[in-house]
């Protein structure tokens, strides 16, 4: 959860391109981000991989009207309605987009070419048909504020009482400068989205972060072996948390949709 999801940043600005609110140069530029290219294969009444911008327009001919987020785990299908085949392979990429309006679903395929010192990354969204019912296991962005805050609260006592790499001040301070570093130039969200959104994303994103340090610093002070499962114990359900929050975030555009 270091870094914004592929899947997140194509929802969110092909949502604000759906509502008119940002032109297509705009929406593919934010989508790609550091990426080559994005392309799309699969879609009706296209024979081949075609651009983003091409892409988005023909789903919104197919009736797509809003653009949800899936972030699934093994054993945690977060944000996926089925069928099976679909579920597999945004297991497998770890994330997805799935339309509002239309039985579609996208699935990144990233790969990198070039020669050493200058690759670049390609992204080749797969679309396939979905099942058109509720996603699963996503709290709404109110659920979602409470549930990480908890989390959060828990596990920080948790891993401060272990004295656990990622619990005090120098965790914060790396934190804070990686931050730094990923949102020069970066917006939360992408226009039309819910003030609440962008502070419950920014909230989830911390909370990664923080995990990440955590883990990447090993096992800080917890040697035995139960202060290192308590310590796995304690970052496991806030990691869910934190992906099912900001699975909400993304979400929440097609949400207030639905309530509207």
């Amino acid at each position: 959860m270091l870094s914004e999801p592929r899947s997140g940043r194509l929802a969110a600005w092909g949502n604000a391109l759906l509502a008119g609110l940002v032109s297509p140069d705009d929406a593919v530029l934010a989508t790609v981000g550091d990426d080559a290219v994005h392309r799309v294969e699969g879609l009706p009444g296209e024979s081949g991989p075609v651009g983003l911008t091409l892409a988005l327009g023909r789903l919104r001919t197919l009736g797509v009207t809003g653009l949800r987020v899936a972030l699934p785990a093994p054993g945690h299908p977060l944000g996926l309605s089925g069928p099976p085949a679909f579920n597999a392979r945004a297991l497998e990429a770890q994330e997805a987009v799935l339309a509002y309006g239309a039985p579609y679903g996208l699935v990144p395929e990233v790969s990198e070419a070039g020669p050493a010192g200058d690759v670049h990354v390609e992204v080749l969204w797969h679309c396939l048909p979905v099942r058109e019912a509720p996603p699963a296991d996503v709290p709404s962005l109110s659920e979602a504020e409470r549930e990480l805050a908890e989390a959060l609260r828990d596990a920080t006592e948790v891993l401060s009482r272990l004295d656990v790499a990622g619990s005090g001040p120098v965790a914060e301070a790396a934190v804070d400068a990686y931050r730094a570093r990923a949102e020069r130039g970066r917006e939360a969200l992408a226009p039309g989205y819910p003030p609440r959104a962008v502070r419950v994303l920014e909230l989830a994103q911390r909370v990664g972060l923080l995990i990440s340090v955590a883990y990447e610093n090993g096992h800080g002070g917890a040697v035995s072996a139960s202060e290192m499962a308590a310590r796995g114990e304690a970052l496991r359900p806030v990691e869910r948390t934190a992906r099912r929050a900001q699975v909400a975030a993304y979400n929440a555009y097609v949400e207030e949709r639905e309530r509207g």
